[in-house]
């Protein structure tokens, strides 16, 4: 399930004259699904979307995203991935996330993998514990992510980054992706809520301009041809992806044959 939990600021008063004293709202949105790693399925997908709803309705002035357990989200739960309706549900979260006219972080208290890449991506900041990694081994299973998830990794972690991360199913650990400029701050959900607060008491109306204005650069630029539409969509109709499925489903390597 997903849990959203909703705090006022800090009330101390060592604190009274801090960003994180103005009593401001925050809300910590947690994927709670620790026996499947975090993973996403459609509830959870539509769990997140409303989860995010529900924050900003609420009145959070920032959003705190994160994992419960040792994984922020181990990816797409791979028995309904191949469906269209879990790909609408994923992205319907995704754009929960970018469309939320307040800060979303991620505290990435341990592997985003896949889709959990994604939220990462999705959200406007990112604070990873040690045991945090990153990557999208879509190469090893004959799918694909979508121009916009390239687009959005090119663009925080850099071209080189992105193609070793994507082509070349590289795993990028923690301090690695501080150092990559993909993770902007190292530490626990603590760190991230306390940034959280911080960001409650900074000007609405211009970390929300600031927000659509980065997000639409991004969606700018990962506008496909139809060629890359196609080479997209290709990958998910093709054998190697039906190949992909039953080796998982018959522990074995998968051995593609490129169509």
């Amino acid at each position: 399930m997903i849990d959203v939990e909703i705090h006022a600021g800090s009330e101390s008063s060592a604190e009274a004259d801090s960003p994180a004293g103005t009593g401001h709202k925050i809300a910590i949105v947690r994927i709670d699904r620790p026996d499947r790693r975090n993973a996403l399925d459609i509830d959870h997908c539509q769990g997140l979307r409303d989860g995010v709803g529900q924050a900003v309705d609420s009145g959070a002035r920032a959003i705190v995203l994160t994992g419960v357990g040792t994984s922020f989200c181990a990816g797409a739960d791979l028995d309904q991935v191949y469906g269209e309706a879990f790909t609408e549900a994923l992205y319907a979260a995704l754009h929960a996330i970018t469309d939320a006219a307040v800060p979303v972080i991620a505290a990435v208290n341990g592997p985003a993998i896949g889709a959990g890449l994604q939220l990462a991506l999705a959200a406007d900041l990112r604070v990873a514990a040690e045991r945090a990694s990153f990557a999208i081994p879509t190469a090893r299973l004959g799918l694909a992510v979508d121009p916009w998830t390239l687009s959005r990794l090119a663009a925080l972690a850099g071209g080189g980054t992105a193609r070793a991360v994507v082509i070349g199913c590289e795993t990028v650990a923690a301090q690695r992706a501080i150092d990559l400029g993909l993770v902007q701050r190292s530490g626990d959900l603590a760190v991230a809520v306390a940034w959280a607060r911080e960001l409650a008491g900074l000007a609405p109306l211009t970390l929300a301009y600031s927000k659509r204005a980065f997000n639409e650069a991004v969606d700018l630029a990962a506008r496909p041809s139809a060629a890359v539409t196609a080479a997209y969509e290709a990958c998910w109709a093709s054998d190697d992806a039906q190949e992909g499925r039953r080796a998982r489903a018959e522990k074995r390597p998968p051995i593609f044959q490129g169509k």
